[in-house]
Order: C-alpha cells, then structure tokens, then sequence
C-alpha cells in the first residue's frame, strides 16, 4: 500500500510521493485541466540537504504543499510555471482594447525595459521583490521619473491582475510597488511651472522683435493664447478655425512616437477624452497671429503635408512641413538662451538685476496660458469654463493649478475681498 512506501532513508512517503533510481524525488498529481504532472526535487524536507552539484529547489513537500493549495483555489500551476511574462504580455496586448498610439508606446516601453529581463522569467517565479528592484533600477540607473514610473505600472499591473483573475497566479506582485517607492523617495507629483507674468512677457516680446526667432512668433502666441498641447496645435488644420465666429475646434493630436517597427512616425489621434473634444474662442492676438500666417503662406507655400489622411496643417517648420515637438523644446532653448544672454547684459549696463528665463518646455506653455486664467478667475472667468477650455477631464486637474498660484496672487484675492465679509 502507498503509505507503507518508503524512501532510502526509511522515510515514509506521501500518496504521490515516489523516489526514482536516481535519487530525485517526483510528486504526481492531477492538473486543474485534469491532466497528470510531476514536480521533482533533490531532497524530500526543508531541513535536507541538496546533494553536491545538483540543482537547489524547494523541497518535494514544499513544492506539494503549495501545489495542493492552488489546486483548492483553483490556481493553474501549470501554466504559471510554463508562461514567462513575455509570452503573456504578447498575448494581453493583442487582447486589450487600445488606441493604437498607446499600444505603440506600451510596447515601446515593455520591450526597451522589460523584455530582456524580468519578462523571461515565469510568471510563477516573480514575487514583490522581483518589480521593486526592476522599478529601482529604472529610477536609478535609467534616470526614469514619477511620470515614465507610472507609465511602465501602468503597463505592469494590469498584466498581473488580468493572471490574478485567469488563475494562473494568487496575487499581483506588483500591488503596492509604486506606494512603497513613493514614499521611500518621497516621490510627490511633479508640478509644472508656469512662467510668471513677467516671464511670458519678456518671452513673447522677445521673439516678437528678433530677426532670428520672429518666424515662431504665430506658433507661440497661439499655444499661449489658447492652452492647447502642443500635438493639438501642431496638427492643427486651417479647416479646424472658425475666423467668422473666432473659435477653434480641437478635435485630434499630432503625435510623433515610435511604431512597433521601433521607427519614429507622425500619426493623427483622437483625444484621450471626450473632454478634450472641445472649441476654444480666439483672443483678437490668436486670431491677428493666424491670419498674418495665412496672408504670409499665402506667398511663401502651405503646408503640403498629409498624414493620415489628414491634411492642411497650419503650422510648418523651414523644411515645409509639420512641427514635433522636440523641434519646438530646441527653438524655446535657443530663444531663452539668447535671451537670457542679452538681458544679462543689459541688466549689468542698467545696473540692476536681470529678468532671466527658466528652463522650460513647450508643455509649460499651456501650463502658463491656465495660471494666467485662473489668476483672472475673480473677473468672473468660472472655473468650470476653464476645464473645458483646457480640455481637464477633471475638475481637479484645474484646481491644482488653481490652488498653486502665488503667493502675491492669493494676497490680492484676499485684499479685493476686504471688507466684504462680515467677521464681526
């Protein structure tokens, strides 16, 4: 009878315990799929010693022990053990309803950080601490930010929640990660600045009076005058303004990301919310700046490029076609550069200190045009309308800025409201 089986020790052996001619001991069971397996191992208990030169694994009991409450959970062992990471990754992705430009990017992502390494190893196999010294080491070896670390949990995650729920795996080694690595780092969101008052000024006025960057003066008056993303205004179309009416219809990006062939492409998008379908009405400087581009291609050539269908395109660089906006971030380095050299300059002549320029994106601008807004919201610029202007599928995506403005600002809401509330 089995339980009278015995191994060379004169242990007694477990029903489905057996000990080859070899010396390895093999576990049989019966798969969630109803199909027979075998797990093997070098020593029968935790406390044995693995023999010299064969390869270290959890005991048989170990291994049976966790196999046997899977297969009361239901857990599929099998293919937990059998399935890197890759290969259910590859099979998420085709599944998963995406935008294509995201699919692009979350594949971009999985293969140039993960592929190589944690995805080769069975899902079975990769534990809590496996996902924090990956996230660990983007961080510090790769110089990866809050923002990039969020976009590869967001990848990460739903992976494993998706083999939670398939019973493949019990838990989600991923589940608080990013909680723990935040506070350790005391990582907080990062804000985006925005230029001050004096700053956009000096900024716009600058490009306005030079000959070498007066040629950006359209492109920069309508990102600061509408809040847009820049994938808004650099695909937008001439189609898209309604000068009888003076109002812009946003409703598609520009992007330029790399594709699954790993090349980098222009491709047309629809926003990622329905928020960011929206008309946003022309300053009399927005407007001006569009038709004195109009009257100006009129002569020099429109934008003759198509992509996706899609053609033209307001806004062109010296080549003739459309904008990205890494083209963009180099012109604003130039431009503050130059300007930053010349103010210097002046200011020592002057004798006083100089009104420099920060380091800052095109993204900036639209966190500019929105501060800008929001210090007017006491002239009965509503809140509300500025969500939808910005195209915030959030309130409070617009109350951050909101609550983020200035010091000065806060202390002149505050004097405007003197004497107007009754506090004795």
């Amino acid at each position: 009878m089995s339980h009278n089986r015995k191994d060379r020790k004169g242990r007694v052996l477990f029903k489905g315990e057996y000990q080859k001619k070899s010396g390895i001991y093999e576990y049989r069971y019966t798969d969630t799929k109803g199909v027979a397996q075998s797990v093997y191992s070098w020593r029968l208990k935790p406390d044995d010693k693995t023999p010299y030169g064969k390869q270290e694994t959890l005991s048989l009991r170990e291994l049976s022990a966790k196999i046997e409450r899977d297969l009361q959970d239901e857990i599929d062992t099998v293919s937990a053990n059998k399935v890197t990471l890759n290969d259910f990754f590859d099979e998420y992705i085709e599944e998963r309803t995406l935008k294509q430009s995201t699919r692009t990017n979350y594949r971009y992502m999985y293969t140039k950080y993960i592929r190589d390494g944690l995805g080769r190893k069975k899902l079975a196999s990769i534990k809590y601490s496996d996902i924090k010294r990956l996230y660990n080491s983007l961080i510090d070896d790769c110089g990866f930010k809050p923002n990039s670390m969020e976009v590869v949990n967001t990848i990460l995650h739903p992976i494993f929640s998706t083999a939670v729920r398939d019973d493949i795996i019990r838990k989600n080694p991923s589940d608080g990660v990013m909680a723990e690595i935040k506070s350790r780092r005391d990582w907080s969101k990062p804000k985006r600045k925005a230029l001050t008052a004096e700053q956009q000024k000096a900024f716009i006025g600058f490009v306005s009076q030079s000959k070498t960057y007066c040629h950006w003066k359209a492109l920069f008056t309508v990102l600061l005058g509408t809040g847009c993303r820049v994938g808004e205004i650099i695909g937008l179309r001439w189609q898209d303004c309604d000068f009888e009416n003076g109002l812009i219809n946003i409703n598609h990006n520009l992007i330029y990301r790399p594709q699954d062939s790993g090349k980098c492409e222009y491709h047309i998008t629809t926003p990622k919310t329905a928020a960011g379908v929206r008309e946003i009405p022309m300053f009399d400087e927005v407007k001006n700046a569009l038709i004195t581009e109009r009257e100006y291609q009129l002569f020099e050539g429109f934008n003759d490029t198509e992509i996706d269908s899609y053609s033209g395109f307001i806004f062109k660089n010296r080549f003739g076609t459309v904008f990205s906006p890494a083209s963009i971030n180099r012109g604003i380095d130039r431009i503050c550069r130059d300007y930053n050299a010349e103010e210097t300059e002046r200011a020592t002549k002057e004798d006083r200190e100089p009104l420099l320029l920060p380091h800052f994106s095109v993204h900036n601008l639209r966190h500019t045009f929105c501060s800008r807004m929001c210090e007017n919201e006491s002239n009965k610029v509503n809140l509300k309308v500025i969500q939808e202007i910005m195209g915030h599928s959030s309130i409070d995506t617009t109350l951050d800025v909101y609550t983020d403005l200035t010091t000065k600002v806060k202390q002149d809401a505050f004097a405007s409201l003197q004497g107007k509330i009754v506090l004795e």
